[in-house]
């Protein structure tokens, strides 16, 4: 009897949280992120968040993508932090009702990278980066 293999993260659902549901544990952060590796964990304020950088060809763009981000996150009931800037946007996921990472920001943070793969140049890269955290 094989096992089925897990879906990939954009193919899973972002479930409701209320704040009763506990951070996803340092196992659960490895694996999920494993998924996503061009997301970067960052900490600020002590709380755990996925951000990345997707840059654009121009101010458009950005603007697009931000919103077709914020059409995936209306959907999900899951929003993240957006910061749209000429040729480029930094996005950041994490649960604000538990102050840190569940499952949900590893789902929504590939859903995202799907949106991103709209704007790969000819030869299919997706120009996107992942960033620092900001003091």
């Amino acid at each position: 009897m094989s096992e089925e293999l897990p879906k990939k993260l954009a193919q899973q659902t972002c479930i409701p949280c209320s704040g009763s549901l506990p951070p996803a544990t340092p196992e659960e952060v490895t694996l999920y992120h494993r998924q996503i590796p061009q997301w970067t964990l960052i900490e600020p304020k002590g709380i755990s968040q996925l951000q990345r950088q997707y840059n654009f060809a121009n101010f458009s763009q950005a603007l697009e993508f931000t919103n077709r981000v914020g059409v995936i996150a209306e959907a999900a009931g899951h929003h993240p932090a957006l910061l749209t800037e000429w040729g480029r946007v930094t996005v950041t996921w994490w649960t604000h009702a538990i102050d840190g990472l569940h499952k949900n920001d590893f789902v929504m943070a590939s859903k995202t990278d799907e949106v991103a793969e709209h704007y790969a140049d000819e030869a299919g890269n997706a120009k996107t980066t992942s960033v620092m955290p900001h003091d």
